[in-house]
């Protein structure tokens, strides 16, 4: 059928603006915001000359092809306006929008070299925040807010005297107190409920937590200001780096995060865990909570109940590296800052019960190059032994491995200076009905990392903990408790040190002395070794506190001569129902506690120095928590530290000067105060007197009244002397060395 044109209008009456193009314009306009959405800008590159460009485009779309399908002809590197260097970014397309999508978050804040990290963002971004009304074109000077004195997150280490802080939370009220050895500890603040749980200090003291229902809050300063605010509703445990740089918040409830909140993201929506960057205050990524190792049904059936594992991320030594097990399957590790999965895969490791990294960089026999280290175990899997194995990272080599039979557990405990980790075998026997335990050393420095195995215990070890930046350590083991028995067993408690040797290699660890017949069930060293309280805690029992040196300057048994100890009981002690012990960051006092957290009997603290002599008891009703405020690393160097050591008896004299200089300050004050109470009242006595003189003037009474003369004629020829003699009743002087 022809078309029939007797409707259009004439010529000379056509008018094309009358016609309605709307719904042409509708069907094929340029998107702006769905058509570039496979774009991507890559800032933050290189600066190089026009003949390297090609060379820059294929390094660079080797990172840019690892998430997406791109090519050389869909990246776009501009020049200057002279054509000679590049700008430091190009604008890349993929083939998708998820590709795109996933490209920046992968390749964002990805590091290219030591100087020059890569940005990835959407090229939309242009458009929605570079549009229109958002940047105005007309330019105004930016204001410069007046500068503001931050506070200084060290202050406490400047005390004149040298003293710690401790925190102590009882009822609804946390303060915090300076600490002394003599007087009552000097309150610095107090404030009713600062937080809803507990409060924590950062590792290096900077930061005090405290836990609240909308999330975690940090305090610092001299002033007491809230510095951070991490908005984690629900929160319940938290976790910092070492460096306090970043920091794991974990609820046992998921979280539900509608869109639009300003802090979080959809991405944190139903899960438990976010690993936060302190310094911005922002999640850097978020995880759910995975299932504990273990079965989930005991013999008879019933189903087992599980302990959390905390923290479930374990952070390398310099906080380079984070990782998560994955029970049974595997070990991620994660990258910092950005959080990006090492080499984008887990490593696989079949049964895996338990890692720990190295708590320091430990320097191998022939290896100079950077490394960090965790060791981990696995059980028996049908055939196949147990085994304990050391790992590199970031290379991923295992560096040692170690089989073991008839394991029923096992536990890793590194020594401070990553110089040893021990691992603290369970065996059961070939019938499976008594258990003993044996203790593989692994020796990391040294050549080919040689295992050290002491199998002379005959009870399971039940506590195992190594001397601080030393090479002692004090095990106590267990026997198995008779059947139905309301008493749990006797104890023992062992002290191991290396032999002298001629060399600088430490010797074979050999055993010093064994107590028997005893309760203790937790060890707790001086922060700088030597020092250690071995204790009984959450006992309705026993609660004895046992002081030992390991370095008694003392005459020496004669079959202690090869050894590296001098070991000494300095004193015993005991607190009822101590339920938490913890030394301060400098090793002189030691802090006991009972808290109502886990009973409600006589509690409160007790304070004794490293010695084991009380310098304070304290009944406190709901008291909670007792907790040292850390000190960080000390700055000088390890022959400085020696020199310190051989010149301490210098050092002390001028710290006992001002010890006793503060005494006398004290009993000055004492006594200025009874010289001052002396005399106002006996300038109110001459005052009474003379108004009494006054009165009596007034009435026309004699000066003094019928007794007062009848009193003076008797005691006539006696004189009244009143003298004011000040003794001190005891003086003590102790010198510490």
């Amino acid at each position: 059928m022809a078309p029939s044109f007797d409707n259009l209008p004439d010529d000379d009456n056509f008018d094309d603006e009358e016609i309605d193009f709307s719904d042409l314009h509708e069907q094929y306009q340029v998107r702006m915001e769905e058509g570039l959405d496979a774009f991507v800008v890559c800032d933050g590159l290189p600066v190089v000359p026009e003949e390297s460009k090609a060379k820059l485009i294929k390094f660079v779309l080797r990172k840019l092809t690892s998430v997406g399908k791109t090519s050389e002809e869909n990246v776009f590197m501009p020049l200057d306006d002279a054509g000679k260097n590049t700008l430091g970014y190009a604008f890349v397309e993929y083939e998708t929008p998820e590709q795109a999508a996933a490209a920046i978050k992968a390749l964002n804040l990805t590091a290219l070299d030591k100087k020059h990290t890569m940005k990835v963002n959407k090229l939309t971004d242009i458009e929605r925040y570079g549009r229109e009304g958002k940047i105005d074109e007309e330019y105004h000077e930016p204001k410069i807010d007046d500068f503001v004195e931050p506070a200084h997150l060290k202050w406490w280490l400047s005390d004149p005297d040298g003293r710690d802080q401790f925190i102590l939370f009882r009822g609804d009220n946390v303060g915090v107190y300076w600490n002394d050895k003599e007087d009552s500890p000097e309150q610095i603040i107090d404030r009713a409920h600062w937080t809803e749980s507990f409060v924590q200090w950062s590792p290096k003291g900077t930061y005090l937590t405290t836990m609240h229902a909308q999330g975690v809050q940090l305090w610092s300063g001299s002033q007491w200001q809230r510095s951070k605010r991490l908005a984690h509703p629900g929160v319940n445990l938290v976790d910092f780096s070492p460096n306090e740089a970043y920091i794991t918040t974990w609820s046992h409830r998921p979280l539900q995060v509608e869109e639009g909140h300003p802090i979080l993201s959809l991405e944190e929506d139903g899960k438990n865990y976010i690993i936060w960057d302190v310094a911005t205050e922002k999640p850097i990524r978020s995880f759910t909570t995975l299932d504990v190792p273990g079965p989930t049904h005991d013999e008879a059936g019933n189903p087992v109940k599980k302990k959390l594992q905390w923290p479930a991320f374990k952070w390398s030594a310099d906080a380079k590296y984070v990782a998560r097990m994955t029970p049974g399957q595997s070990i991620s590790v994660y990258e910092l800052p950005r959080m990006n999965l090492l080499e984008k895969t887990s490593i696989k490791i079949e049964g895996v019960m338990d890692f720990e990294w190295s708590p320091s960089m430990p320097q191998r026999d022939g290896h100079k190059s950077y490394e960090q280290l965790f060791c981990y175990w696995t059980p028996e899997l049908g055939s196949n032994p147990a085994k304990v194995g050391l790992m590199s990272i970031p290379s991923k080599e295992i560096v040692r491995t170690r089989n073991l039979f008839n394991v029923t557990d096992a536990k890793l405990h590194w020594q401070s200076e990553s110089a040893y980790v021990c691992v603290k075998v369970d065996r059961h026997s070939k019938s499976k009905k008594s258990l003993a335990t044996n203790l593989e050393i692994f020796r990391v420095k040294e050549k080919g990392v040689p295992v050290e195995v002491i199998d002379t215990i005959k009870d399971t070890v039940i506590n195992f903990a190594w001397e601080p930046k030393g090479d002692r350590f004090v095990l106590i083991t267990a026997g198995e408790a008779p059947q139905g028995a309301a008493v749990p067993p006797k104890t023992a408690v062992s002290f191991y040190c290396p032999e002298k040797t001629k060399t600088n290699i430490v010797g074979n660890f050999r055993h010093i002395r064994t107590i028997e017949k005893k309760n203790n069930n937790a060890i707790h060293w001086s922060p700088n070794g030597r020092f250690v309280l071995v204790a009984t805690v959450l006992s309705q029992q026993s609660f004895d506190l046992d002081f030992y040196d390991f370095d008694y300057e003392g005459e020496k048994d004669e079959k202690d001569k090869d050894l590296t100890a001098n070991l000494q009981l300095m004193n015993t002690a005991d607190h009822y129902g101590v339920t938490d012990i913890e030394w301060d960051p400098s090793g002189r006092y030691v802090a006991t506690s009972a808290s109502m957290w886990k009973h409600r009997m006589e509690n409160g603290y007790h304070l004794y120095d490293f010695r084991g002599q009380a310098l304070r008891e304290e009944p406190l009703e709901g008291f909670k928590q007792w907790a040292w405020r850390p000190r960080p690393d000390r700055l000088l160097s390890k022959e400085e530290q020696k020199a310190v050591r051989k010149n301490l008896r210098e050092y002390s004299k001028v710290f006992e000067e001002s010890d006793v200089a503060r005494k006398n300050t004290a009993n000055r004050a004492v006594i200025d105060e009874r010289r001052r109470q002396l005399d106002e009242w006996r300038a109110w006595r001459e005052r009474t007197e003379n108004n009494l003189r006054e009165d009596r003037e007034e009435l026309g009474l004699p000066e003094k009244s019928d007794e007062e003369v009848a009193a003076s004629q008797e005691g006539e020829g006696t004189k009244v002397i009143e003298e004011i003699v000040e003794e001190i009743l005891d003086e003590t002087e102790e010198v510490v060395a």
